[in-house]
């Protein structure tokens, strides 16, 4: 376990337990959901290959914003 996680665990541990259920629900969903994607791209690179160009294509329409301005 990296620091940075472990440094993270310790600070979650002084959360009331409705925040550390609420923090550890969002870490189980965010490790679902890169799990998931990984089962779906790997060893499909030509569908990796296409959303890479949607992608591109979006950008160069100028339907993309940068994240700061989302976040």
């Amino acid at each position: 376990m990296t620091r940075l996680l472990e440094d993270a665990i310790r600070k979650a541990g002084k959360l009331s337990e409705d925040e550390q259920n609420a923090l550890a629900s969002q870490i189980i969903d965010t490790i679902e959901d890169e799990e998931a994607w990984g089962e779906l791209l790997r060893g499909n690179s030509v569908k990796l290959r296409k959303l890479a160009a949607e992608a591109l294509d979006e950008h160069r329409r100028g339907e993309t914003r940068p994240l700061d301005e989302i976040l």
